[in-house]
């Protein structure tokens, strides 16, 4: 394999599709995941469909692309692992996976430079079982027994999302540009000691033996937090904020028994 070598995801095959709305959902969700090739047998209303593009918000590129077939076997010729996807057991004995143990091995062979598809039925009856047969391997999604009725473009994204997690497990890194770096060691003990020395004052530690003991539970939340520099800041102004206002209120406290005590002088 050559070191320029791109794997090609997985094409996605709908047998079959009914709604162009439904078509639309499937090429954003594909999107959505990295996936990009759409393969179409026999759509019920023909190819292509307006309505469909509607559908995927802006995700035009599966459908700009989309390839129509009259037969599933032509879609498939040139595939080397085909897994159908179905809710319904069928007379096959194929392997069963689920959506996450399927995109694992679809991975490993798309890993070797071959081409791979996941097939799903029509919105009506799903995949026959000739369509299945065709295949080598069934992907079971586990849903409640109560319900077993998917969505087609729910159960295209449940697969997408789970080859996407083979690719890239992490979230969307832009995400990681909104981190800051945790606060050093300095910033936090000076918190620390901040926050102990006005407990001191306000009489927090009592009794007084207790004080080694709850000054550790004070400080293992706040390193558990890893709070960043600004934390540590906010975190030190409330703590002036209230030692101020409880400085006004004891003002305010004399000042109030001063007056009295002037009041009741004979």
């Amino acid at each position: 394999m050559t070191e320029d070598f791109k794997p090609v995801p997985p094409c996605v095959i709908l047998n079959e599709p009914q709604l162009a709305e439904n078509i639309g959902s499937v090429a954003r969700v594909m999107a959505n995941f990295g996936l990009s090739e759409l393969r179409l047998v026999r759509p019920r209303d023909g190819w292509p469909q307006e309505r469909a593009w509607a559908s995927a918000s802006g995700a035009h590129w599966p459908l700009d692309d989309a390839k129509v077939f009259d037969t599933l076997e032509a879609a498939i010729a040139d595939l080397k692992l085909v897994y159908a996807t179905t809710a319904r057991p069928r007379e096959t004995r194929l392997p069963v996976y689920t959506p996450r143990e399927s995109a694992g091995r679809l991975a490993d062979e798309v890993a070797q430079g071959r081409k791979v598809g996941l097939l799903f039925g029509g919105e009506r009856a799903g995949l026959e079982t000739d369509d299945i047969a065709l295949c080598q391997a069934i992907v079971s999604i586990p849903i409640d027994e109560r319900f077993r009725s998917l969505n087609l473009a729910q159960a295209v994204s449940i697969n997408a999302y789970e080859w996407k997690m083979t690719q890239d497990d992490r979230p969307w890194k832009r995400f990681e540009l909104n981190v800051e770096e945790p606060a050093d060691q300095a910033a936090m003990l000076g918190l620390y000691e901040h926050l102990e020395d006005e407990l001191e004052k306000a009489g927090f530690y009592h009794p007084p033996e207790k004080k080694p003991s709850m000054v550790r539970n004070l400080r293992v939340p706040l390193a558990r937090a890893r709070l960043t520099d600004q934390e540590v800041r906010t975190f030190r102004g409330v703590i002036t904020a209230l030692s101020k206002g409880r400085g006004r209120v004891l003002a305010k406290l004399a000042q109030k028994a001063a007056g009295k005590a002037k009041d009741e002088a004979p």
